[in-house]
């Protein structure tokens, strides 16, 4: 069951069985087709509608959305949320404060310094593992505190490449 926040309008959905959902307790049937990287078009009780994701923020519920030619912009939420947050806990991602090695390698370059501030995204380190060059991301945005590593040196799985300040 997801409640999802529609111009200060709650609507409860839940899936009952294949092409079936609830929408606040009524059972409605439904068929959706995706026709492009962001575009459906959806069959809803007998209805026609064409929509488009034109924003996604998952970690946060957020979701803009154009549905025949109007813009929405919701927010959701799902009953383990609720609950995590009822406890004063978050579903939300933690902020790691170290980057660590996710396997055994050799550094071939850093593309950031201490003090620079990234985003979620951004890369920060190439290393070469089974003759793999993988680039690490930045989990999240931040800024950079130390880096643990130089450049050629050859690194342990889970061994700390840089902190975040």
């Amino acid at each position: 069951m997801a409640k999802i926040k529609v111009q200060n309008q709650t609507i409860e959905i839940g899936k009952t069985k294949e092409n079936a959902y609830s929408v606040n307790g009524k059972e409605v049937l439904s068929d959706l087709i995706k026709t492009d990287k962001n575009q459906y078009h959806l069959l809803l009780d007998n209805k026609s509608y064409l929509i488009e994701i034109l924003k996604k923020d998952h970690l946060n519920g957020n979701l803009s959305l154009k549905v025949n030619g109007r813009v929405f912009e919701t927010h959701h939420t799902f009953k383990l949320e609720e609950l995590l947050k009822s406890m004063g806990l978050s579903a939300g991602k933690k902020k790691q404060k170290d980057i660590k090695a996710p396997m055994p390698g050799l550094v071939l370059d850093i593309l950031i310094e201490p003090g620079q501030e990234v985003k979620e995204g951004d890369d920060l380190i190439i290393l070469e593992a089974m003759k793999m060059e993988n680039v690490l991301k930045a989990p999240h945005e931040g800024v950079i505190g130390q880096i643990s590593v130089e450049k050629q040196s050859k690194v342990d799985k889970n061994q700390v490449l840089l902190s975040y300040e």
